[in-house]
């Protein structure tokens, strides 16, 4: 194996994708939609939710500490967290009901109309997330989707679709961070700016 021709290959694709991104506008005009229905939900003192499967719960919970924590700022904390964080909880309903609702009986019993459920997911077809968002439209909260190139089934499904310009699962993941980071900025600067 060519260690040095692999690691300029994926420094490559990495860098293509992200300057798709920097080049589709329409995606740009949803990351800022993201942007303000985010600042929207904090400013009326709703909270923000992330789910995610496998390396894309690991996201999840990332960009969820970024507003819980902090991002830049020292600052106040922003409600936010990843609803798979309760392993007892994730592990009891999936054994006693179906894995397809760990996310969807969260969002049931705890969302409020305001709040906003962020799903992440390469294929755009993870089918616990697709049920959140049905739970989301039952709730009046906000789902937006974070995906891959086509938007899956959450292209349908989603009030607003990130779908990174790629079918590269771990080119998508790396997106995903890219415009989480640029979200949590953008949403930390306003809501924090003097």
């Amino acid at each position: 194996m060519d260690c040095k021709n692999t690691i300029k290959q994926r420094l490559k694709e990495h860098i293509e994708v992200l300057q798709l991104i920097e080049n589709d506008d329409l995606l740009q005009q949803k990351i800022n939609q993201a942007v303000s229905t985010i600042i929207q939900c904090f400013r009326a003192g709703n909270k923000v939710y992330f789910c995610g499967n496998g390396g894309s719960a690991a996201d999840a919970q990332h960009l969820a500490a970024e507003f819980s924590g902090k991002f830049y700022m020292d600052r106040e904390v922003l409600p936010a967290e990843a609803l798979h964080c309760n392993t007892s909880y994730v592990t009891a309903v999936a054994n006693d009901y179906s894995f397809d609702i760990i996310y969807s009986r969260l969002i049931s019993g705890m969302g409020k109309t305001g709040d906003v459920l962020i799903g992440l997911s390469t294929s755009g077809n993870s089918s616990n997330i697709l049920k959140a968002f049905d739970a989301c439209k039952e709730k009046g909260i906000t789902a937006i989707a974070f995906t891959g190139e086509t938007g899956g089934k959450m292209a349908g499904n989603a009030d607003i679709l990130l779908n990174v310009p790629s079918r590269n699962t771990p080119r998508i993941q790396e997106g995903h961070i890219t415009i989480g980071h640029i979200i949590c900025e953008l949403v930390e600067a306003d809501i924090f700016s003097k």
